[in-house]
């Protein structure tokens, strides 16, 4: 055997392997910036803006261009009575002609539609700057549901393993007669309210993965990875920030475009002009001809034709405006309403970690340990478990809302500004 070829043999094979790995729907784990990265390289909301850009960049090139020169081709002057008539050569005035003619429309129309065309490029821009972060931030928010769904199922092995040591212990009780046999009957009941408790898991993460798939397909039937993620939030400098809102900052190049459609429609106001240049041909005895002709537009009625054109564009920027307004006074309250219930799952956050949940232990412990004594009952001790159990979930479920509120702002206000 040549080794060379069996090293380049086992190269190939190993390159092979790492490229299988590196699948995304192979991956057993995906972190968060994973997610981000697929959402943003496959989402298809994504390249069909990236069409609309080029769609716009291209339609810009020849807008300021002079319109296509006309090709003119005729016989003029041709007789159909008198003794010359259906002659082509016997009247002198009879020609042949063959000629150019070029509209030219005035300078500030033709400024007017390259400035119309550069908005253009500059809006589809500004809405696929929209579309990115709105994809980022929809991939986060499923990311995050799909983390915290994880975190919960984790906790019910705990849940399980709690229980079957209540078991024991009842059963213990019940053997050294300080407990009633129907006693048994409990660990077994709170057993199969957590089995029910955890199907609904199973079907929110369905849900959760579903969500995910939108955006990074396959991928997302991988388990989420690492952990919840704290971007940086500036509460108190995020009002200021509030007017550089992906969607309110793309009002600038749409009023840009509605403003330069205004000039253009004002720019009709002036005469386009154009000329021609004919050769026409006749009988050798006649002898040829060329004609120079140039003519201009007269807008002699613009109440009723370029006026009515200049109030319907006005009547767009100024609608442009309003929407803008509206959208940012819609904006300013649902930016108060987040900051309010961001600051509220702070303090839940703090005041789960800090009191709720070593209170609920403490009282299992305490419960536990006077049905062990023979002085407590058993039903206090499965409604301190249940408490026990519903603090540690609310512990994930407040964790889970405050970091998707931490996604929502950074997306809107934290990375758009960057």
């Amino acid at each position: 055997m040549n080794p060379k070829c069996f090293c380049t043999g086992w190269s190939l094979v190993a390159g092979l392997a790492a490229s299988v790995v590196a699948l995304p729907s192979f991956a057993t784990s995906l972190t968060l910036e994973e997610a981000l990265r697929l959402a943003e390289n496959t989402a298809p909301s994504l390249s069909a803006q990236d069409a609309k850009i080029q769609a716009a960049s291209s339609a810009a090139i020849p807008a300021g261009e002079l319109p296509d020169p006309k090709l003119l081709a005729g016989l003029q002057n041709y007789p159909i009575g008198g003794p010359d008539r259906w002659s082509v050569n016997d009247d002198f005035m009879t020609m042949q002609m063959v000629g150019v003619r070029q509209d030219m429309p005035n300078s500030d129309k033709r400024r007017a539609r390259i400035e119309v065309a550069n908005a253009g490029v500059e809006r589809a821009a500004a809405e696929r700057q929209v579309e990115r972060l709105n994809v980022r931030q929809a991939t986060a928010l499923a990311w995050i549901s799909s983390y915290s769904i994880e975190r919960k199922d984790a906790l019910f092995q705990d849940f399980y393993k709690e229980n079957r040591l209540l078991s024991d212990t009842v059963r213990a009780q019940i053997a050294g007669g300080r407990a009633q046999p129907a006693d048994a009957v409990t660990p077994k009941q709170e057993a199969a309210q957590l089995a029910e408790q955890q199907d609904d898991l199973i079907r929110q993460r369905a849900q959760a993965r579903a969500a995910l798939k939108r955006w990074i397909g396959p991928a997302a039937n991988a388990t989420p990875a690492g952990s919840l993620p704290q971007w940086p939030i500036d509460t108190s400098g995020l009002p200021h920030k509030l007017q550089h809102h992906p969607e309110l900052a793309a009002y600038g190049p749409m009023t840009r475009e509605a403003q330069a459609k205004v000039r253009e429609a004002q720019a009709e106001k002036k005469s386009d002009w154009s000329w021609e240049v004919d050769y026409q041909h006749r009988d050798r005895q006649f002898g040829d001809m060329v004609s120079v002709q140039l003519s201009w537009d007269l807008p002699l009625f613009p109440q009723t034709r370029q006026n009515p054109k200049i109030a319907a564009r006005e009547a767009e920027v100024n609608q442009l405006e309003s929407e803008r307004e509206a959208l940012s006074r819609e904006h300013t309250e649902q930016l108060e309403s987040v900051l309010a219930d961001y600051e509220r799952l702070n303090r839940a956050v703090q005041r789960n970690a800090q009191s709720l949940l070593p209170l609920a232990k403490e009282k299992v412990e305490l419960s536990m340990a006077s049905y062990r004594a023979g002085k407590g009952d058993l039903n206090a001790v499965v409604a301190a478990r249940r408490e026990l159990i519903e603090a540690r979930l609310k512990q994930v479920e407040v964790e889970e809302q405050r970091a998707l509120i931490n996604a929502r702002l950074y997306f809107a206000y934290g990375e758009a500004s960057q």
